[in-house]
């Protein structure tokens, strides 16, 4: 027991419960005495009685009254919520403040991907792969924003990984308009992660083609998120020139709208200090998250902490046990 206050006792989690332990003697304190208005009965022997009814009228007995204070102590005991401290555990700490980046413009409803045998657009392949990406992702904060015309932040930096892929599988592609605005997704994720921990700011982008709108540049964009500190990895996703029509792959023009600007890309993650993917597949594009999980650690030894463990049912019993106790003691019937 000595040991337990030592080292186990973590205190009580609702110590003001014991303010009402003294309230049935305030209450008896407060309440006048009760009067009976009945006819009294005059016995030969009244002055004994009266006498016994003195000795005993102002409450009950020495040890009735110790027990059931006993159980009122317990109960308060239990109401308090005693807390007791567990074994020592170290919890995972994220390494990274991560941020997704998924373009969600026209484009990426090209048919020119395969998944599972089958011929689907580039947003179904991305969020296949960003899905298991996720799943690796346990400890780490993740937020997650889309770009078209504008960009917008789907979920802010969190834990619930579960939310982030929610809002990721009811993503559509044309939600934020049918033209790429990069540099615009940039800042909006350079502003989200300028609260974070300095060396802790990660921002992956996934586009598949030039920046056509917004009001800031790529270029400028990733000039402010170097300031920040902000590491940019950038992803170039989609086919070499050919699109699918029908399931048969069939080449696109030189001049294309489609071709993806890879030098611009190239030089944002260079500016920051990330890396240049281009992912021409499913199968590239999941190497690509393979190797991020590698350059951004998922997490961390943590400081290591004590739980606290809820001890209300022992006095809770205790109570119950010094009830049953008095229930039954000798000359309790009588």
């Amino acid at each position: 027991m000595l040991q337990f206050l030592q080292d186990g006792y973590a205190g009580f989690a609702w110590p003001w419960f014991w303010l009402a332990f003294p309230l049935p003697w305030v209450v008896r304190w407060l309440l006048p005495a009760r009067r009976t208005q009945d006819d009294a009965l005059r016995v030969p022997y009244g002055r004994s009685v009266q006498a016994i009814a003195q000795r005993g009228g102002r409450g009950m007995p020495g040890r009735a009254a110790a027990l059931a204070w006993l159980v009122w102590f317990l109960l308060c005991a239990a109401a308090a919520r005693p807390q007791q401290f567990g074994d020592a555990v170290t919890p995972p700490v994220s390494g990274r403040d991560l941020m997704l980046a998924v373009d969600l413009s026209g484009s990426m409803t090209e048919p020119d991907m395969e998944l599972g045998g089958a011929v689907v657009d580039r947003l179904t392949a991305a969020k296949a792969v960003l899905a298991d990406f996720l799943d690796r992702r346990e400890g780490d904060r993740v937020g997650l924003l889309v770009f078209g015309q504008r960009a917008y932040a789907m979920t802010p930096l969190t834990r619930d990984l579960q939310t982030v892929r929610d809002q990721l599988r009811d993503a559509v592609a044309g939600l934020a308009g049918r033209e790429t605005a990069i540099g615009d997704a940039i800042a909006l994720a350079v502003r989200r992660l300028r609260a974070q921990q300095d060396g802790q700011r990660v921002l992956v982008l996934l586009t598949d083609g030039v920046n056509s709108a917004g009001i800031l540049t790529p270029q400028k964009a990733a000039e402010l998120a170097k300031e920040e500190g902000v590491r940019i990895h950038t992803i170039a996703f989609g086919s070499d020139g050919a699109m699918s029509v029908f399931g048969i792959p069939l080449p696109l023009p030189a001049s294309s709208p489609e071709d993806i600007d890879e030098a611009t890309l190239r030089e944002v993650a260079s500016r920051t200090g990330g890396r240049f993917y281009r992912a021409r597949d499913t199968g590239e594009l999941a190497g690509i998250y393979a190797e991020l999980d590698r350059l951004e650690p998922v997490e961390q030894p943590g400081k290591a902490v004590r739980p606290r463990i809820e001890r209300y049912a022992w006095p809770l019993a205790g109570a119950l046990a010094v009830a049953l106790l008095a229930f039954v003691l000798p000359g309790r019937r009588r």
